[in-house]
């Protein structure tokens, strides 16, 4: 469940970042650049929740 709700936040806040960005620079919107920047945002999530931050707890 927790893959899924990650998942989701991460498309939503992509898509307002991308939005964002994309309005300041005066460029179209790009769906797929959006799920790209989501895919990379949850990947990067998925590893340090499961990998990094979870080792470092198990030290202290």
């Amino acid at each position: 469940m927790r893959y899924i709700i990650t998942a989701l936040w991460a498309v939503l806040i992509s898509s307002v970042l991308s939005y964002v960005l994309t309005s300041m620079g005066n460029q179209a919107f790009n769906l797929n650049d959006t799920l790209v920047l989501a895919g990379v945002f949850s990947i990067i999530i998925f590893i340090l929740g499961d990998g990094i931050l979870k080792g470092e707890k198990s030290h202290s």
